[in-house]
Parts: structure tokens; sequence; C-alpha cells
């Protein structure tokens, strides 16, 4: 039982005041660890999470290719996929499901920074929830990517079939078994079928 709560909740790691690690620093132990999940918090605990279960897997990659399709239509921005570190300002590093950055602020980003971590927080960015992942630390994700800037973000509950929206200066929207999600007016022309991303996380 032990085995499998480990596999099934993040470890958390703290290493201040002991050790202190920059970014640069931080890049390259997530290098070293190349087949673990890697995320830091502000505080700079480091977390690491489990490989996704085969639902949420199949999930992801379904919307990625849902949003690489819209992005590659629009125009205006890029997708970034789970394995994308980002450098939020408050210090944290953080790897959501999905995330959408304008090209404005991609291309003031020099050759070095594009090979490391982006050095800045997702203009939109979705979590998905998995089977075994607890709403509380999910919840306080999507308030930080807020609190650094991201205008949109969407937390998507299958178990729950909810989808809870995140707008800068707005309360938190929670949408009760929606039919569709739409990005506007960030994400021009972006609507997700919600009840069919669900069912890709199901076993058919």
């Amino acid at each position: 039982m032990a085995h499998a709560s480990l596999l099934e909740q993040p470890l958390v790691v703290h290493t201040r005041p002991v050790l202190e690690m920059d970014d640069e620093q931080f890049f390259q132990f997530c290098q070293l660890n190349r087949d673990l999940q890697i995320e830091r918090t502000a505080d700079g605990d480091i977390t690491i999470m489990a490989p996704e279960a085969g639902s949420s897997g199949r999930g992801s990659s379904k919307l990625n290719a849902l949003f690489n399709q819209w992005a590659e239509r629009d125009g205006t921005g890029q997708v970034f996929g789970s394995s994308t570190g980002f450098n939020l300002p408050n210090g944290a590093t953080r790897s959501p499901d999905v995330a959408w950055v304008r090209n404005e602020r991609l291309e003031k980003l020099t050759d070095e920074q594009w090979q490391k971590f982006l050095p800045l927080c997702p203009d939109f960015v979705l979590e998905l929830r998995s089977p075994s992942d607890a709403m509380r630390p999910l919840r306080e994700k999507m308030e930080e990517y807020r609190e650094n800037g991201a205008q949109l973000g969407w937390l998507l509950d299958p178990l729950n079939k909810q989808v809870h929206v995140y707008r800068l200066g707005a309360a938190v929207d929670i949408l009760e078994n929606p039919a569709t999600v739409s990005g506007e007016p960030l994400l021009r022309g972006f609507v997700l079928d919600v009840p069919q991303t669900c069912a890709v996380m199901e076993r058919k």
C-alpha cells in the first residue's frame, strides 16, 4: 500500500536553507533526471511526480493535438505540452499539461533562454485532473498561474464533470457538466468539446 501511495502522490523534497538552486542549477538538475517529472515551488521545494496513468496520458495527448490544430490556424501563439518547464515570476517552475504563449512574447526571448525553461508565465494554461489527483493542489497551482500573469486557465475535472475557469480579475467560474467551454476572447475561435474530451480518458 505504501508503494502505491508513493506512485499516486507527488514526492516533495525540501531543500532550503541547506540547498539553494538558482534557475540554471535547477535546469541542470532536471537534465540529470530526465526520466522524472519535476517541478519546483516558489519556496524552493522540489516536487517529483509519477508518470501519468493511461487515462490521463491519453487525455493530455488529445488535448495537445486539439490545441496545436487550433494554434496552426490562429497563428498568434505557440502551444507547449507537459514536458515544457516555465520559470514563473514568483520563482516557481511549473509544467502545465497544456500551455499557450503569444508569439510577441516568445520573440523577445534570446536563443539561450529558448534552450532552457522559458522565463515567463504562459498566457493560457490547462491542467487535467487525473483519477489520483487531489483537487486542492491543482486549485492552488491554478491560482499561482493567475497570480503570475496567466490571462486564462482551465482546470478540467473529468471525475466530477466540471471545468474550473480562471480569468484575471474575476472570480473562479465552475462549470457543471458543460457541453463546451470557449477560450474567447484570448483563444479566438477555440471551443473545447468537454464530454468528448472526458470520453477519451475512459477505457474503450
